[in-house]
Parts: C-alpha cells; sequence; structure tokens
C-alpha cells in the first residue's frame, strides 16, 4: 500500500482506571484495518500493568492484558514494558526474578521487558508515534 504508515504505540495508562490501553487496541485494529503497520508497542509508567499475568477482572468485564496478548500474538507484533516502570510495580520476568531472588515472576506472554532504548528504537523505525496516556 503506497500510503501505508508504520506505527508505535505507547502506552502510559493502566487498564483499570484510564481508557488508554482500550484506546490503543482500537486505534492498532483501525489502523491494520486500513492496511498500516504497528511496528512495536512499548509500555510506561502504569501502562505497564497491562501486562501482568495476575490481573483478573470480574467475569463480566473485558480482560484488556488478556485481549492485548491475543492481539500481539495474532498479529506478530512485539510489545516491551520498561523495565524501570515494570520493576517499580512489581511486574516481573524471569530474568528479574533471578537478579532480585525473588519467589515468583509475573509477566504475561508475549510482552518483554526492555529498556528505554526500545522506545527509542520504535521512534526511529515507525513513521508515528502515538502516545496513549492515563490521567485526568
Amino acid at each position: 500500500m503506497p500510503n501505508s504508515l508504520a506505527y508505535t504505540l505507547v502506552i502510559t495508562g493502566a487498564p483499570w482506571t484510564t481508557q488508554a490501553p482500550q484506546t490503543a487496541l482500537l486505534f492498532a485494529r483501525a489502523a491494520l484495518s486500513a492496511g498500516h503497520k504497528i511496528d512495536r508497542v512499548f509500555l510506561y509508567g502504569d501502562g505497564v500493568h497491562l501486562a501482568s499475568n495476575l490481573s483478573s477482572p470480574p467475569s463480566d468485564e473485558t480482560h484488556w492484558s488478556q485481549q492485548w496478548a491475543d492481539f500481539l500474538v495474532e498479529h506478530q507484533i512485539p510489545a516491551t514494558a520498561c523495565i524501570a516502570s515494570a520493576l517499580r510495580r512489581g511486574l516481573i520476568n524471569e530474568t528479574e526474578q533471578a537478579r532480585y531472588e525473588l519467589p515468583a515472576n509475573n509477566l504475561r506472554s508475549p510482552f518483554e521487558i526492555a529498556g528505554l532504548g526500545e522506545w527509542v528504537e520504535g521512534k526511529r523505525a515507525a513513521d508515528r508515534t502515538v502516545y496513549f496516556h492515563g490521567g485526568s
């Protein structure tokens, strides 16, 4: 597609306190439907809660973490949680579990944990970076 764009999405709002993850997912689906590409998704600040394997919303509510995980796998889109934000909020992968001798880990697949270099690479590789913020 000649007018196709590649997007990096940055999500900073938690799934249960903001609409940021929901709005980002709607945007991502619409972008793909229009023939665009999502280069990667980067979670920062409270947005890292989206990658928790321990979230369990009531059965009558949408499970946004699972919705995102399914979407990422289906479309083979890489997604990264900022390591500093993740560690502050108790989001731990196996590597950090071993490093800090923690009793468990809780990172939902296919999310990864990495530094801000992933965000910088996303800004470099994409035509556009779109932010989905939490807040008031």
